[in-house]
């Protein structure tokens, strides 16, 4: 191949497919998240200059890699989307003004700031208030059923609302999405037990939230440090009962009904507010 952009899109593509594969199927990736986005990065900027070079094994056209055959599948009741990425202020402004052009509502838009944990991705079911399932995001469409390991999570609350007096009536049917995570304190303490008992530490947190809710025997999860963050409300299933209207609505919604909620989002009325905010977390990101 003598063109050498051509050679590098076609190392790129090879490279990302390896790197979905750690990642998505074996739960043992080489490269960190940022690196990996990097990646990504750089392939789309090579698609956008030469879209006639896209092919459908490209990794911008799908969501992710197959799951597991280790548990039942599980179809999810709407894609369960991955996140973009901005790596910076002006990416953030960029992608605003591309949205404001689609539809002039955006102008004026709220916005709100909340964090990204580094876990593994879980969507809840729940009717009638009674949890009932829950699974992995998988390839966005089909993931993994691991109720029984979910069910050991004690921030996860097996009926909904928590409260009798809850102002905001829970649907028929109900599907959440959520984070399962280790913090960084609990994965230390966790390693430390293991080195005092003469076993091997684990290598990160993600790694050992993602790997512990995908054992087979759910002793093995409840073991687990693991806790819980929940954040959307994916499928809502009553015909008598709205949904919430905005993003800031179901974090209210979720957190009455007795979710773990991040009690550091806020609503942010300008884009340049919600910047700030952002960047104010910068520091804390490790943490």
């Amino acid at each position: 191949m003598s063109d050498p952009l051509r050679q590098r899109y076609e190392e790129l593509k090879a490279q990302i497919h390896y790197h979905n594969y750690r990642y998505h199927v074996l739960d043992a990736p080489v490269i960190s998240d940022a690196e990996f986005d990097r990646l990504m990065a750089e392939l789309r900027q090579i698609e956008a200059a030469h879209p006639e070079w896209v092919t459908v094994d490209s990794p911008t056209q799908r969501a992710g890699a197959p799951p597991l055959d280790k548990f039942e599948k599980v179809r999810h009741p709407a894609p369960i989307l991955s996140l973009a990425n901005a790596f910076n202020a002006e990416e953030v402004r960029a992608w605003f003004e591309r949205i404001r052009k689609l539809d002039a509502r955006v102008e004026q838009s709220a916005f709100v700031v909340e964090p990204k944990i580094d876990g593994l991705s879980v969507v809840l079911q729940y009717q009638n208030g009674v949890f009932i399932q829950g699974a992995t995001r998988g390839d966005g469409e089909i993931g993994e059923d691991i109720t029984p390991n979910l069910r050991t999570v004690r921030a996860l609350p097996l009926h909904i609302p928590l409260s009798p007096t809850s102002q905001h009536p829970v649907p028929r049917g109900v599907f959440v999405r959520g984070e399962a995570f280790i913090t960084i304190a609990d994965f230390e303490a966790l390693n430390r037990r293991l080195e005092e008992a003469g076993e091997r530490p684990y290598l990160n947190p993600r790694n050992t939230a993602a790997g512990s809710l995908r054992q087979l025997d759910p002793r093995i999860t409840a073991s687990r440090p693991i806790t819980l963050l929940v954040y959307q409300i994916v499928a809502w299933e009553d015909d008598h009962l709205p949904p919430p209207a905005t993003q800031w609505e179901t974090l209210e919604t979720l957190r009455e009904w007795g979710f773990p909620v991040t009690d550091v989002a806020r609503r942010c009325t300008t884009l340049e507010e919600a910047i700030a905010y952002a960047e104010s977390w910068a520091s804390q990101r490790e943490s």
